[in-house]
C-alpha cells in the first residue's frame, strides 16, 4: 500500500480538469476576481474542496511578475499614525497570502526618488501606500504609475484619483470643533500649527481659521504658535501661547502630542484645564484618553484608512464584501471628553 505523504499534492491543473474548467479561470477563483459566474465559482470551490488543494503563493507571484507584498512608505514624524495604519492594513489582508512590508524613507533627501525606485524594483511589490507627508508628491505617485505598482495616497485631503486615495475631512472637521469652542464663550482662541510643509497642517489651520472667521472674530497673530506633531513642541508652543496678555481661555492643537505639551505647559504655570483653559487635540490617539483630563479631540479614522486602502489596492486578493462602492473620503469626528468647559466668567 502507497504510503499517502508519498502522493503529490493537487495542483491547479487538477482542480481545472475535475471543475471542468480553463486553468484560467480557476486562477481567477484563488484571485476572487469579480468576473465570474456564481455557478462556475461554486464548481470551482468545491473542486478545491475535493482535492485538497493549497494555492502556491510562490507559483502566483511567479504568475503575477510580483511579489505578494504592500509597500508602506512613510516618513511622518507621528509613530503612532504609522503604528494605526499599518493595524488597518493588516486587519485588512489578514486572511491572504499577502504581506506588509514598512518601508522608512526621507522626504528631504534629495535621492528620495533614485532610493524608492531602487526599493521597488528590487521587491517587486504588488501595491504601494503612500503616508503623509510623501503622499502629497506627485513625482512618487508617476513613480509607482511608470514601474507598474499599483498604488493609494493618504492625505488629508483628496489628492488624486478616486482610486487612488483615501482622504479625510480635516479641514471640515477642525472647523466644527473650534465652533464648539466659540459656542461655549471662547473668544481669544490660541492655535498650535503643524509642521510646515505637511497638508494636514495646513487643512487643520485653514478649518481653524475658518470657524474663527465665521464667528466674526479678529483673530491676532501672536495667538499662533509653530509645531512638529511632537510633545515637546506643544510644550514649546503652550508655554508662548500662555505668556500672551490676553491669555487665550481655549487653544487647539493640530495632534493630540502637541495638544499633552499644551497641557503640560498649563500645570507648569498653574493654570487649571479645563476650569481656566480649555485644550482640544487631533488625532484621538491613546493619549488623549490616558492623560488628565481626559483630552477632548478630533478622532481620526486612520485605521479604517488604512483598511479602505488595502480593500482598494488588491480587492481580489480579499474577501467579498457588500460595499458597492468604496469611498474616496473616511470623515473624523469630534470627541467631546473633559478638556473642554465654559469660557471662565472673569475673562
Amino acid at each position: 500500500m502507497a504510503n499517502p505523504k508519498s502522493r503529490s499534492q493537487p495542483t491547479i491543473n487538477d482542480v481545472a480538469a475535475k471543475a471542468g474548467v480553463s486553468k484560467k479561470t480557476v486562477s481567477r477563483v484563488i484571485n476572487r476576481s469579480p468576473l465570474l459566474a456564481e455557478a462556475t465559482r461554486e464548481k470551482v470551490e468545491n473542486a478545491i474542496r475535493t482535492l485538497g488543494f493549497v494555492p502556491n503563493p510562490q507559483a502566483r507571484a511567479l504568475a503575477l511578475r510580483r511579489n505578494f507584498l504592500i509597500v508602506l512608505l512613510h516618513d511622518n514624524p507621528n509613530a503612532q499614525t504609522v503604528l494605526n495604519f499599518q493595524t488597518g492594513v493588516l486587519n485588512a489582508i489578514k486572511e491572504s497570502d499577502l504581506a506588509l512590508v514598512v518601508r522608512p524613507v526621507q522626504r528631504n533627501s534629495n535621492d528620495i526618488l533614485h532610493d524608492v525606485r531602487t526599493f521597488l524594483e528590487k521587491q517587486r511589490p504588488l501595491a504601494a501606500m503612500l503616508l503623509p507627508p510623501i503622499s502629497e508628491r506627485d513625482d512618487l505617485a508617476e513613480l509607482c504609475k511608470e514601474l507598474g505598482v499599483r498604488y493609494v495616497r493618504i492625505g488629508s485631503a483628496i489628492l488624486d484619483g478616486i482610486d487612488n486615495c483615501v482622504a479625510s475631512n480635516d479641514q471640515e472637521v477642525v472647523r466644527k470643533a473650534c465652533a464648539t469652542l466659540i459656542e461655549r464663550g471662547h473668544k481669544t482662541i490660541g492655535f498650535v500649527r503643524g509642521p510646515k510643509g505637511f497638508r494636514s497642517a495646513l487643512e487643520r489651520e485653514t478649518g481653524f481659521l475658518a470657524a474663527i472667521a465665521d464667528a466674526g472674530i479678529n483673530f491676532d497673530k501672536k495667538l499662533a504658535a509653530e509645531g512638529n506633531y511632537r510633545f515637546e513642541s506643544g510644550v514649546t508652543a503652550g508655554t508662548k501661547l500662555l505668556s500672551q496678555q490676553p491669555r487665550p481661555t481655549a487653544i487647539f492643537a493640530s495632534n493630540d502630542e502637541m495638544a499633552a505639551g499644551v497641557l503640560h505647559a498649563a500645570r507648569s504655570k498653574g493654570i487649571a484645564v479645563p476650569e481656566q483653559l480649555s485644550i482640544i487635540g487631533f488625532d484621538d490617539s491613546p493619549t488623549a484618553s490616558h492623560i488628565w483630563p481626559p483630552l477632548s479631540t478630533v478622532r481620526w479614522p486612520i485605521t479604517e484608512m488604512g483598511e479602505l486602502a488595502a480593500r482598494k489596492l488588491v480587492p481580489e486578493f480579499l474577501p467579498e464584501r457588500d460595499d458597492a462602492e468604496l469611498p474616496t473620503i473616511l470623515e473624523s469626528t469630534f470627541i467631546d471628553r473633559m478638556s473642554v468647559a465654559d469660557v471662565p466668567l472673569d475673562n
